[in-house]
């Protein structure tokens, strides 16, 4: 069969790949296909073809798999914000645990590795505390807020998203109501004007604050305090404590500027997780999944088996969690970290909880680990929580010359941290476990905690 771009064809889903596709095949050349389960039987079009794949789009299902669903959310498959919210959930975790097991066995080489279950949320949704919602303009014109579809920049617009608790919904019918009220015109991509471009909102969950964002490419807003009284008479289960103006005038796509000015009360809220307090801004890296996040930090520390007296290094550590958690459990841990404020938040966080035990480095791993290694620490376990595109060789290389006894790698990109546990592996280390954490239900992300031991020489 002549496999070209636009032809149709019949295809049953046999796998999901790691970026949440359905693969199936045409005559032995596999095609994928997103928005689709395990076991369906779909009528699709090619939409591009090369030379050792293709892609293709649904046009209809013509026999559904028992893992599918449809009851989740109306918008599944237009909105790009939850690509497996089709699936049920016993079945997310399946495909979780294989996308893992496949990057560690195609990626890092490793065979019959010891592979836990992937741990379950304990909420499968409205567990995300922290959201953001681009605004745009729907077919009459109204100012609406949402997400933007798969692959584009076509605003979806949303009236609540199960991912987040409701308060958030309502924060944002708050605001779209504000801009309409002032005619606070919308950031236009291509052009680079226009004020808002989107709003940002954390939730506390262990304290019930609240942070909101507005994110615009101006320094000044239009009559803040008909904002501020729109935000505040919202009724909701949490309290705001700060609402901000995030001023972003540059030309690309962060989510934020590096400028906040605050427009009520202040710029931190304060959560708890394990009985720790935590002050959080709006820049500083904090877990989404806050109930799962507890069992993750516990998970990666009970992997590591501390007894009370060892030195443990936190490459990559935030506000401070993984190394205040450690701290309780240690005799002494250094935080390093390339965000000043984050480092900041860090040892605010320790004075907070009382913690004299814990140092933080403001410098990115890659810099302030070798130079750690050149004055001789040695620390007991090294612990690090990298960026999606996982840790540079110069990190990984200090990691190797300080020769702890263990390294306890998170992430949340199975194929990096195959990669780098590959690379370790490489230089006196093998890995003993390792277990898939589902920090992200409903979407194709999956957090995973490694145990990496010092090969006995």
């Amino acid at each position: 069969m002549m496999i070209k771009q636009g032809m149709k064809a019949t295809i049953t889903i046999d796998s999901i790949a790691a970026g949440g596709d359905g693969v199936g095949r045409i005559d032995g050349m596999a095609v994928f296909v997103p928005n689709t389960c395990r076991g369906d039987e779909a009528e699709i079009v090619l939409n591009k073809v090369k030379s050792g794949c293709a892609y293709g789009t649904v046009t209809k299902i013509l026999q559904p798999s028992s893992c599918r669903r449809a009851d989740f959310c109306a918008l599944s498959g237009a909105c790009g914000g939850c690509d497996f919210a089709h699936m049920t959930y016993s079945e997310q975790l399946l495909v979780k645990h294989q996308i893992v097991q496949d990057a560690l066995t195609r990626i890092g080489g490793f065979k019959d590795v010891s592979l836990s279950d992937t741990l379950p949320a304990p909420r499968p949704e409205r567990y995300r505390n922290k959201m953001v919602f681009p605004f745009g303009r729907d077919e009459a014109g109204y100012v609406r807020g949402g997400f933007f579809a798969q692959n584009s920049h076509t605003l979806v617009p949303l009236d609540d998203c199960r991912q987040g608790d409701e308060a958030v919904s309502r924060y944002l019918f708050a605001v779209v109501e504000y801009l309409e009220e002032t005619r606070t015109t919308l950031y236009d991509e291509k052009t680079g004007r226009g004020a808002a471009r989107r709003l940002f909102v954390r939730l506390a969950e262990g304290t019930k604050e609240a942070m909101v964002v507005l994110v615009a490419n101006t320094k000044k807003l239009k009559e803040p305090q008909v904002l501020i009284d729109k935000l505040l008479a919202v009724e909701s289960d949490y309290e705001i404590k700060s609402i901000m103006l995030n001023i972003h005038t540059k030309p690309n796509n962060l989510v934020l500027g590096e400028q906040n000015k605050v427009l009520y009360g202040k710029d931190t809220i304060s959560d708890v997780l394990c009985g720790l307090t935590f002050s959080i801004g709006a820049h500083s890296f904090y877990q989404i999944n806050s109930p799962q996040t507890e069992r993750l930090y516990n998970t990666a520390l009970d992997m590591a088996e501390l007894c009370g007296n060892e030195t443990i290094l936190d490459l990559y550590c935030g506000i401070g969690t993984i190394s205040l958690f450690a701290a309780k459990r240690a005799k002494k841990v250094i935080g390093v970290e390339i965000v000043r404020q984050a480092i900041e938040n860090a040892k605010e966080n320790a004075a907070k909880n009382g913690i004299i035990n814990t140092e933080f480095m403001l410098g990115s791993a890659e810099s302030i680990a070798p130079k750690l290694a050149q004055t001789g620490l040695s620390p007991s376990v090294v612990v690090l929580d990298p960026p999606r595109k996982g840790a540079e060789a110069s990190a990984l290389d200090a990691i190797i010359k300080m020769n702890p006894e263990k390294v306890v790698y998170v992430s949340c990109n199975p194929a990096t941290l195959a990669r780098d546990a590959k690379y370790l592996c490489a230089h006196g280390y093998h890995l003993k476990k390792a277990t898939p954490v589902d920090m992200f239900p409903n979407t194709s992300h999956v957090e995973c905690c490694v145990l990496l031991c010092r090969t006995q020489q």
